[in-house]
């Protein structure tokens, strides 16, 4: 535990997390911070418990630490310092990160939180911190710095502006931008993308998923993944167990058409997985399911009550990149699923995120009329 003092303010004190009640108090932090903000959508409470527990299958291949600040025992900030082997695998034994950020608008405070973060990962012999990340780059990541006038829609996450000042504070500099479009579901197709999509026809099949076969399915959109981002910045490769995980969540809330797999030859080379946006429903739960939550997120999605959605995972396989086949392949897969989603109501969908320097993924976007809404940022340091 730190204590800081400053003559005429109040003390700083930042504990780390080691017990459940202490968990409960970092979970609660963006209460806190968000309390007059009504763009933030509160998170499940218990989903961020079991997130930070040791189900989270992360954990088999990262360590962490967290850390609440508090100003005269009234919680102020928060934050994590976390190691990832496969990150030190791809991209050295000396870089670590930092994530769950969330301060009051101090910067004593927020000096106070990331100190300990540091000190946590030079401790471990960490040189090269960077962050935000939730906690890994296959999870939240990034600090929102543009596109503070929406809500976030599922799975990104949500910043108080004075967030870039505070790291900048601390000599955090900018390392990559991540940018969200949002699209509504009834664009025109282009005539040169309909034209490419004609051309391949004959040898590309289109289908939704097969749910009888459905964690064989999930392992074939995990190998896709992997390959297609293999050479992206930050790629860290998805896990057997994490990519289960996930395959969990979408079984339970999505229908096989949001999930769309894209053959050449008979052999899968591309997908995109689709989700309705829960946060318009999770925006009036204020994190709990409790006592009709639950009901009221599987009636919103059954009645198709929701208005927008977001593509989280998309993958065209490395050898067809930068091919007028792999282009086909990424304007059948978002293209697909179109009817489905305005019979289902759906208005609008995020496509979130995209790497700023990704600039044959943005011609695409910007050829159906995708608007850039929001720009998150990731930062590094040296230690």
């Amino acid at each position: 535990m730190i204590k800081h003092d400053k003559p005429g303010n109040p003390r700083v004190t930042v504990r780390p997390v080691v017990t459940y009640r202490d968990m409960s108090k970092f979970i609660d932090v963006p209460w806190h911070i968000y309390a007059n903000d009504p763009m933030w959508v509160p998170p499940l409470r218990l989903e961020r418990r079991f997130h930070f527990s040791r189900y989270n299958p992360f954990f088999k291949h990262g360590e962490w630490q967290a850390w609440v600040a508090f100003q005269d025992d009234r919680p102020v900030g928060r934050i994590s310092a976390q190691i990832d082997s496969l990150h030190q695998e791809r991209y050295g034994t000396d870089s670590g990160h930092f994530g769950l950020m969330e301060c009051i608008d101090n910067s004593e405070v927020f000096a106070a939180l990331i100190l300990n973060a540091e000190a946590w990962l030079v401790s471990r012999k960490i040189r090269r911190i960077s962050g935000p990340f939730n906690l890994s780059i296959n999870q939240e990541c990034g600090i929102l710095v543009d596109g503070f006038d929406t809500p976030p829609v599922i799975m990104m996450p949500h910043s108080a502006r004075w967030y870039d000042r505070l790291l900048a504070e601390q000599e955090y500099h900018p390392v990559k931008d991540l940018l969200a479009y949002r699209v509504r579901v009834d664009f025109e197709i282009p005539r040169v993308m309909q034209m490419l999509i004609n051309r391949f026809s004959s040898k590309i099949t289109i289908r939704t998923i097969q749910r009888n076969k459905f964690d064989e399915e999930m392992e074939t959109l995990r190998d896709i993944f992997n390959d297609a981002w293999s050479e992206n910045w930050g790629f860290i490769p998805f896990t057997q167990e994490e990519f289960a995980e996930l395959g969990s969540s979408l079984r339970l809330l999505v229908s096989d058409e949001f999930i769309q797999i894209a053959e050449v030859n008979g052999k899968p080379a591309a997908f995109m997985v689709g989700l309705p946006n829960l946060n318009e429903v999770l925006a009036k739960l204020n994190g709990s399911l409790f006592p009709f939550g639950w009901l009221k997120i599987i009636k919103s999605i059954r009645n198709h009550e929701i208005r927008s959605g977001r593509i989280p995972l998309m993958g065209v396989r490395k050898q067809f990149h930068n091919t007028p086949i792999g282009l086909a392949l990424a304007c059948l897969v978002i293209d697909a699923p179109r009817q489905t989603t305005i019979a289902r109501g759906i208005q609008e969908v995020e496509m979130s995120w995209i790497l700023e320097d990704n600039m044959a993924m943005r011609s695409i976007l910007d050829a159906i009329g995708s608007e850039q809404h929001k720009r998150y940022r990731i930062y590094q340091k040296i230690l």
